[in-house]
């Protein structure tokens, strides 16, 4: 699922978070605007609708409001990302915004306020069809909403807000034909991208954006992770983002994993602890994925550690969560959960166990070094 996500950002080739204050300069809309997208990123959606209808309320000619409320909507979607049941009610939201853009285009085909939230809804769009499978489709919005944010740009070359958008095409442009042979097709469709610009351009939005800076802030993450390898500066945004929205759990187990990247367990295991705990409490946001992720790095550091039974206990939580949570294909979690269940069985002696895991483990799919560690813990038994 992160990977499929990552192959679809690639889409999203316009800002989420658009130029406000120079095209609508009213402070009382400015201020609201900036609480509302507070509430989005620490999943306080609730408040962020009031916030984004107090907009509409007052400007309801405006796209501005509009928007907002469609990324509140996205970010329920993002937080559950395998839950369809909001799809057509954000393609509608998008379709209001789009429309109304068209009305000002045709009064002024220059109007960078209509230009921006276009690109910006079209690009979305494309981005939620590419997370479905939708591929032509996503491509098909991705081409229409290139040259809208192009066009923006010239007329607005020195806003670093407006650089989230470039910066994002410019960086996975390059970088998707490389890491996923089976996209060169459709980039076809697409203008060369320049991956090192495309990391300037996203720095430049992330340390000096108005509105784009939470979100350049995260693509920069998640590109650091990703593709970069560079885990401090993934740790260093992730840092950046938790301390800002704290109950935010996409921060949070990006937090958590770069943590594990860099080889810090006690700091990855009080991450996970706590993503653990919110999934327990029912905090808005958190879901069993959430609860399967916590369970499987605590178990992997309890398992590193000396506490073999409580390492256990979390390994099976997190099959039991695969068991419900896997559709089609096992993941890497179930696999990888199986493995360490068995390798747990041998050092405690339970060879029959023990084996029995291994063969499960060649059964699924294979995830890492899976299958070659099955197989020799077959031949020989695990020893710490």
């Amino acid at each position: 699922m992160l990977k499929r996500l990552s192959i679809s950002l690639v889409l999203l080739i316009a800002p989420a978070t658009p130029l406000i204050s120079q095209w609508l300069p009213d402070p009382e809309v400015d201020e609201t605007i900036q609480r509302g997208i507070g509430f989005i990123y620490n999943l306080e959606f609730e408040n962020a609708e009031k916030e984004f209808a107090r907009v509409v309320s007052l400007r309801p000619d405006h796209p501005l409001g509009y928007f907002f409320q469609a990324m509140t909507e996205w970010w329920r979607i993002l937080t559950d990302l395998d839950n369809e049941a909001r799809d057509e009610r954000f393609y509608e939201m998008l379709e209001t915004v789009i429309a109304m853009c068209d009305k000002k285009l045709e009064t002024n085909p220059n109007d960078v306020t209509a230009l921006f939230f276009k690109g910006g809804s079209i690009g979305f769009r494309g981005r939620l069809r590419a997370n479905r499978g939708s591929w032509l489709a996503a491509a098909r919005d991705g081409v229409a909403a290139l040259p809208i944010v192009r066009r923006a740009y010239e007329l607005d070359p020195n806003n670093s807000d407006i650089l989230l958008g470039i910066g994002i095409y410019n960086y996975y442009a390059e970088v998707v034909p490389q890491e996923y042979p089976l996209m060169k097709p459709v980039m076809w469709f697409f203008p060369n991208g320049d991956k090192k610009k495309g990391l300037e351009q996203l720095q430049q939005a992330s340390e000096n954006g108005k509105f784009a800076h939470i979100e350049s802030s995260y693509f920069l993450m998640q590109n650091y992770f990703f593709y970069e390898k560079q885990y401090d500066k993934a740790l260093a945004l992730a840092q950046k983002l938790t301390r800002l929205f704290p109950r935010n759990p996409v921060f949070l187990r990006y937090l958590g994993r770069s943590h594990v990247r860099l080889g810090y367990w006690p700091e990855a295991y009080r991450v996970f602890f706590q993503i653990d705990k919110y999934c327990h409490d029912n905090q808005i946001g958190f879901t069993q994925s959430d609860e399967r992720e916590a369970a499987y790095y605590m178990a992997r550091f309890q398992f590193i550690g000396t506490d073999l039974e409580e390492s256990l206990r979390q390994f099976l939580r997190c099959d039991e969560l695969s068991q419900t949570l896997d559709k089609g294909e096992t993941s890497g979690f179930m696999t990888m959960a199986n493995l360490h269940i068995g390798m747990i069985y041998d050092f405690q002696k339970k060879r029959s166990l023990a084996i029995m895991q291994y063969q499960k483990v060649l059964k699924m799919k294979v995830f890492e070094n899976s299958h070659k560690d099955a197989r020799r813990y077959l031949n020989k038994p695990y020893t710490r």
